[in-house]
């Protein structure tokens, strides 16, 4: 089948497992381990995946297979990004003007404590 550039709303599974790079087995199992994989399924219950959907699981394959992670902690990580998500769409704003002076008290901090490892080399 040819692509046309257009991007479906819907995929079954082994079109996203030919999409991901990942066996079929692999998919049906992360489901159950990853609670924000959810494909919704059709009347015949075949799975339905949405472009959301794939995204997720290149993020899952990306911490599991590239950064390392186990599964535990892929699903700390994930979760902490929607708690995340979820406060920068609430606070977006805040964060920005916040976020300088933080910087600048991080940055002062971090100087502060290399001017004492510093000098504590020095008198080693």
């Amino acid at each position: 089948m040819k692509d046309f550039g257009l991007k479906k709303l819907y995929y079954s599974i082994s079109e996203v497992s030919k999409i991901t790079g990942l066996e079929q087995y692999i998919l049906r199992y992360w489901e159950t381990e990853f609670e924000q994989l959810k494909p919704s399924k059709n009347r015949a219950g075949n799975r339905i995946y949405t472009n959301k959907d794939i995204k997720l699981i290149l993020e899952i394959k990306k911490l599991l297979r590239e950064e390392k992670y186990t599964i535990e902690g892929a699903k700390k990580i994930l979760s902490g990004l929607n708690k995340s998500q979820e406060k920068d769409n609430f606070a977006v704003q805040n964060d920005m003007v916040s976020g300088k002076s933080e910087k600048r008290e991080l940055k002062e901090d971090l100087e502060e404590i290399k001017k004492f490892l510093t000098e504590l080399k020095d008198k080693l």
